[in-house]
């Protein structure tokens, strides 16, 4: 007991325990002194009412933190220890410390296979059906490649990868787009007449892009009668030639036919608040990726690329000949018309309106 005394003094006694209360994600010390205290107790289910945890949470702590992994031998200073340990960074690659496993690892990526880290992952567990140690997961073997500091692969093993990156492709959020615009009013606050199309002067509009996202031209279409007018932006397209391309067309309309325009999530709309107050115009916004949301444009724009194909510089084109390609759009019978035209159909609508 006297050896055992000197080697626990020497080594600097029981390590100081951090008793600072973390997180609500992770259970506290307290909390495991609760766990510790009830085990013997009540089940687990009870446990987790009085600590307002899920019962999932309580059966996972004393199946990895109980001294040689027995529940039964649960201690809460033992558990907080192991917890601590756990959660201590950096942590050293499973790649570098199982060569084995690292070894798997660049075989499979390099040489002629040229494996993906998730064929890797997957194939792995039919290789080694009994050994756990040779298990990785396929994010585990990107952070190898790509972070600096977890380097347990060859750098060179990027470039047996498909992109051949050597370095990660940031993910734009699912929300940035949306940001960039501010106090955008969405499609769902749209009046319901808009949908039904009863009611003329509500527009989509949307730009045809030219070759290599250098020029383009803006379309707007009337939702009722599929009248379509066209927007010459020959030099630029960002938000104030858009706006000021916009807000010149709509006046050459009556005030009855200016009631609401619908966009998609294009930052090129990104002033559509002047453009509401200068062109007396409110606008809405699609959904993300929810190109059926101004269907009519959509179909407009398919219709354009007969005159406008893809690939093409659309600067070289005169406002002349937009305004000609337009009349000869609204100059076509359309079968949702009953085969009238959009013009005929316009003339009714102000005829009506008259």
């Amino acid at each position: 007991m006297g050896v055992g005394r000197r080697w626990f003094r020497h080594g600097g006694g029981m390590r100081t325990l951090e008793l600072a209360e973390p997180t609500g994600r992770y259970l506290s010390m307290a909390e495991r002194e609760e766990i510790a205290i009830l085990r013997g107790q009540v089940g687990i289910r009870e446990i987790a009412r009085q600590l307002k945890r899920s019962p999932a949470t309580i059966s996972r702590e004393l199946r990895r933190n109980a001294s040689g992994g027995q529940p039964s031998r649960y201690r809460a200073t033992v558990a907080q220890a192991e917890a601590d340990k756990r959660a201590r960074r950096p942590k050293t690659s499973k790649l570098v410390e199982h060569p084995p496993l690292r070894d798997y690892v660049q075989d499979k990526l390099g040489g002629r296979q040229h494996w993906s880290p998730e064929q890797i992952s997957r194939r792995i567990v039919l290789d080694f059906p009994h050994d756990e140690q040779m298990r990785i997961s396929h994010e585990a073997i990107y952070q190898a490649l790509y972070v600096q500091g977890r380097g347990a692969l060859r750098r060179e093993l990027t470039a047996c990868l498909r992109t051949g990156r050597a370095l990660r492709k940031p993910q734009r959020r699912a929300d940035g787009r949306r940001e960039r615009i501010k106090d955008k009013v969405m499609i769902s606050d749209r009046p319901a007449e808009v949908a039904d199309r009863a009611v003329p002067g509500h527009w989509e509009g949307d730009l045809i892009i030219g070759a290599n996202s250098g020029s383009a031209i803006g379309t707007l279409v009337e939702r009722t009668c599929r009248f379509t007018m066209l927007l010459h932006l020959p030099e630029d397209h960002g938000a104030p030639a858009v706006r000021d391309a916009i807000t010149a067309t709509i006046a050459t309309l009556p005030e009855e036919l200016r009631r609401s325009l619908t966009w998609d999530q294009g930052i090129e709309l990104a002033e559509h608040v002047r453009l509401t107050i200068e062109a007396n115009l409110p606008v809405y916004f699609c959904d993300p990726h929810s190109p059926w949301q101004r269907g009519t444009n959509e179909n407009t724009n398919g219709l354009l690329r007969q005159y406008f194909p893809k690939g093409t510089d659309l600067s070289v084109h005169s406002p002349q000949e937009l305004a000609d390609v337009a009349a000869a759009l609204n100059g076509r019978p359309r079968k949702t018309l009953g085969w009238k035209t959009p013009v005929e159909a316009l003339a009714a609508l102000l005829s009506t309106a008259a």
